[in-house]
This record gives C-alpha cells, sequence and structure tokens, in this order.
C-alpha cells in the first residue's frame, strides 16, 4: 500500500510538472531565429498566432506540434490557409498533412532531445509542410 501512495504521489508530480513547463511555454512563447509566427484562423476567421518551431527539410519548410496544447494545429488542418511571419514579414501559405516518408525522414532530421519530450509529457508529435501560396 505504502508503494502504491508513492507512485500516486510521484506520477501527480511528474503532471504537475508537464502542466507548468506547458503551461509557460505556451504563457512566454519564446522566439528565436529558429521559430515562426504562424497564424491559423477558425470558422469564423479569426486569426490566432502561435509561435512554433521552424523546421528546414528537403528545401522545405515544416512545422510541429511537440506540445499538448495544440488548437493551432487542428485549426491549421480544419482551415490550411495560414499566414506565416518570420523576421518581420508575413506571407500567406497552405498548410499540408505531410506523407508518412515526410514524417519519418522528419523525426529523423529533428528528433527531440529525451529531457525534453519528459517535460512535455511524451505528446504525440504531429507535422505540417507550408508550401508557399
Amino acid at each position: 500500500m505504502k508503494l502504491l501512495k508513492i507512485a500516486v504521489i510521484l506520477g501527480l508530480v511528474y503532471v504537475g510538472v508537464v502542466v507548468a513547463f506547458e503551461s509557460l511555454i505556451g504563457y512566454f512563447q519564446p522566439a528565436d531565429q529558429s521559430t515562426l509566427v504562424i497564424t491559423t484562423f477558425d470558422d469564423d476567421g479569426t486569426g490566432h498566432q502561435r509561435v512554433v518551431s521552424r523546421l528546414d527539410s528537403d528545401g522545405r519548410l515544416y512545422v510541429a506540434a511537440n506540445h499538448w496544447p495544440r488548437a493551432w494545429y487542428r485549426q491549421a488542418l480544419a482551415n490550411p490557409q495560414v499566414r506565416v511571419g518570420q523576421d518581420g514579414a508575413a506571407a500567406p501559405y497552405l498548410a499540408v498533412p505531410v506523407s508518412d516518408e515526410e514524417r519519418a525522414r522528419l523525426f529523423e532530421e529533428h528528433a527531440l532531445p529525451l529531457v525534453v519530450k519528459i517535460l512535455t509529457g511524451f505528446p504525440p508529435r504531429r507535422f505540417l509542410r507550408l508550401d508557399p501560396v
């Protein structure tokens, strides 16, 4: 019984760490040269901005949903006309779900460090290719 209590407490502490980390990332949205700002649109046309990691592969631009909060990803799937801002300029793009081949290549080329996977709670990773319009 004591071992079960310890396991439950450790599990709750871990969930708390993941929630805190994801909340801080979402609140501060750190940006640098390896990020871009994607604007997705909901059904009524309202734009929502999110800082995401820029992934370059095979001469194309990709982004990944690496965290549990992923409303921007679902919005891009529902309405693939997005705007991408980088270096102070924004342009229209089409968000395209990747093929199995692209997904495998991106997993290999842009692997996440184990510590990031632990801090984010091992969310399923999803990719979108951003094709210029």
